[in-house]
């Protein structure tokens, strides 16, 4: 599958000597949902200013739907949609002006932007409350409209910011339906940052992990979970037998750990070593009182790679990368 975006040893040094991106170099799948982790700090927002022209690039290259970002930043521009941390909509219009406004600041033909805002209206269920003033709106709706802010030049690339930030779960649940259908229905590619790893674990096709500046790994959620991760088998044996040689003997099975005549187990997956290992224990005359496992989470994956929390704030975070696009669009 062709890579929409490409980065190739992509450096972003802040003088005096501030190395906030150092020699990344990663592709992103046309139609993939990507995920870009990492602490506060870590350099997810730099790299994406650079990606959105935002912010100059020290060394290296990049590329996006097909155009070199900093030799021609105009078509990259008209190629990509920001759905940005902050909400920019303006409250004073109604959620109908404001995509006729971001309609117009993408240079969308006027012949096009009635049925263009209609049908982005009706998507993110806003249809009802197209002609209300944007203060009257909910944190949910504002985020909706912000999405439909963004697509509403059809986009190629869709980068969205934190999406669900500081929204319930009911709506956060209904964004990522919104991202989801995006994606399969339209196949559109999104780039997405985000601090819930539940939300990355559900929507990326990959992820990759960064900090300080460098990307320690990248995979599919599935992929680093079982590397990083692995199951925690857990077995309960009635008799007093020690089963700790046997079961350091069966394929994938790690850190066999013994409690009375409870063990404990690592492995990548449950259900490959299960059947030899019951099979063992049967064969040795004993009786299974009670078995349970446990998968990792992405959170578990996010620590082994960083050692620190997700939320962690190292005392000098990126500045936002929400300067403001539409005025860049309108330059160009």
């Amino acid at each position: 599958m062709a890579s929409i975006i490409e980065a190739q040893n992509l450096t972003k040094v802040y003088p005096p000597k501030m190395k906030a991106v150092d020699d990344i170099s990663f592709a992103v799948d046309e139609g993939e949902v990507y995920g870009f982790l990492g602490p506060n700090g870590a350099g997810k927002t730099t790299t994406i200013k650079m990606l959105t022209t935002l912010a100059s690039i020290t060394s290296g290259s990049a590329s996006v739907a097909g155009f070199n970002v900093a030799k021609d930043p105009s078509a990259v521009r008209r190629s990509i949609g920001v759905v940005p941390q902050e909400l920019t909509a303006d409250d004073e219009l109604k959620g109908a002006e404001n995509l006729v406004l971001a309609a117009r600041l993408h240079h969308v033909p006027s012949s096009e932007i009635a049925t263009r805002s209609k049908d982005l209206l009706q998507l993110f269920d806003l249809e009802e409350a197209a002609d209300r003033r944007v203060r009257t709106y909910s944190g949910g709706m504002r985020r909706r409209l912000q999405m439909a802010m963004g697509l509403v030049h059809s986009p190629k690339v869709l980068f969205m910011d934190e999406p669900t930030l500081g929204l319930d779960i009911q709506t956060r649940t209904k964004v990522w339906d919104y991202i989801h259908r995006l994606n399969t229905e339209r196949g559109l590619t999104v780039f997405m940052t985000t601090h819930y790893l539940e939300e990355a674990d559900g929507l990326c096709n990959r992820i990759a992990i960064i900090d300080h500046g460098v990307i320690k790994v990248s995979d599919s959620p599935a992929r680093l979970k079982e590397k990083f991760g692995g199951d925690v088998l857990t077995i309960s044996v009635s008799e007093a037998s020690d089963l700790t040689d046997f079961l350091k003997t069966v394929p994938d099975v790690s850190d066999v750990t013994r409690e009375g005549q409870v063990y404990k187990m690592k492995l990548p997956r449950t259900e490959r070593a299960l059947p030899i290992i019951l099979d063992g224990i049967t064969r040795r005359g004993l009786q299974i009182t009670e078995i349970s496992f446990t998968r990792p989470k992405l959170d578990d994956v996010f620590l082994e790679v960083t050692g620190r929390s997700m939320r962690e704030d190292e005392g000098g975070a990126e500045e936002s990368w929400v300067q403001n696009v539409n005025l860049g669009r309108q330059a160009s």
